[in-house]
């Protein structure tokens, strides 16, 4: 299916960069995903899944977050998200897309795909603009985080003070980091957590778009947002009936091997939402899109989108 990428000027001035992958020009659309993508990576990357949707009849859209792909102003500021909360940024950025896509197909669904980072963003999206969309899938995510992230706040805020909001933190990018290979050991490479697929890891070392050491500023941000989406009065305001899908592998050290997972799906069941799809692939990785099943993956993905946004009442 055809892919384009556009730029669009965010409410600060921001260039986002945008990739679209349409449908046939004579083919109707099922729905529209919007996918977030996750830290240290580009939405290019998500090439193989969108072309997987548009089969099924699904359009998608994905850009770039600052300080990511294309969005960022050069390679080496790749990292570096903005001046202010780079994390609020993010969900903003994300709103003004979702508005541009419900203008321009006001009669389809639109629905949020978050992975990792994305997913944190996601749960902050549907907190705040939960109305804007008919669905959300999260992928490779977690829910309400260990006390120790408070550590890693006060350790990129004296990094800031001291460094400056630019500075790469190799400290926290091995404390983040550093311990998701241990499940894997002997480990071939430092990334073997992502995928059990050998070239999909490799590919992902090779991209320079990937795998960079972000900024002081973003942990700051990014780890005092983990907290802002836990908050019991930012959860208690999402729709009740929002369709909501939920997967992840058993072996994916972001969601604590299932654990964060299932605490996410029920964190959300307890605050009343009775469409909760939840499903763990044994053996997974922390990448589900890129391991040996995708396949099977992006099928049950397709048919969730059938089932509970294209044919809701069947």
């Amino acid at each position: 299916m055809a892919h384009e990428r556009f730029d669009f000027t965010a409410r600060d001035g921001a260039i986002i960069n945008v990739n679209r992958w349409g449908l046939d020009p004579n083919g109707s659309a099922k729905g529209v995903v919007q996918i977030a993508h996750g830290m240290a990576e580009w939405a290019f990357r998500y090439d193989y899944f969108a072309q997987a949707l548009n089969k099924a009849g699904y359009a998608v859209y994905a850009n770039d977050h600052r300080g990511h792909g294309l969005t960022a102003l050069s390679e080496k500021d790749i990292g570096y998200i903005s001046d202010n909360d780079g994390f609020s940024d993010m969900v903003e950025d994300m709103y003004e897309l979702n508005q541009f896509i419900n203008e321009k197909h006001p009669d389809l669904p639109v629905i949020l795909f978050g992975h990792s980072m994305g997913s944190f963003l996601g749960q902050r999206f549907v907190q705040l603009y939960g109305e804007d969309i008919q669905g959300a899938i999260f992928s490779g995510s977690n829910g309400k985080q260990k006390p120790i992230v408070n550590i890693g706040i006060g350790i990129a805020y004296l990094e800031m003070k001291l460094k400056g909001r630019k500075n790469k933190s190799k400290l926290l990018d091995r404390m983040s980091f550093g311990g998701y290979n241990k499940a894997f050991a002997p480990n071939r490479t430092k990334f073997d957590w992502l995928s059990r697929d050998e070239k999909q890891v490799d590919k992902y070392i090779e991209d320079p778009y990937c795998g960079g050491i972000f900024t002081s500023s973003f942990f700051y941000d990014f780890l005092r947002g983990l907290k802002l989406i836990t908050r019991k009065e930012n959860l208690r305001v999402i729709p009740k009936d929002l369709p909501m899908y939920i997967f992840g592998g058993s072996m994916d050290p972001v969601g604590e091997f299932g654990r964060g997972l299932e605490n996410l799906a029920n964190m959300y069941k307890d605050l009343g939402m009775y469409q909760i799809s939840f499903r763990l692939y044994q053996g997974g990785r922390h990448e589900m899109l890129n391991e040996i099943n995708r396949d099977e993956v992006m099928e049950n993905i397709i048919g969730w989108l059938d089932k509970y946004i294209y044919e809701p009442d069947n």
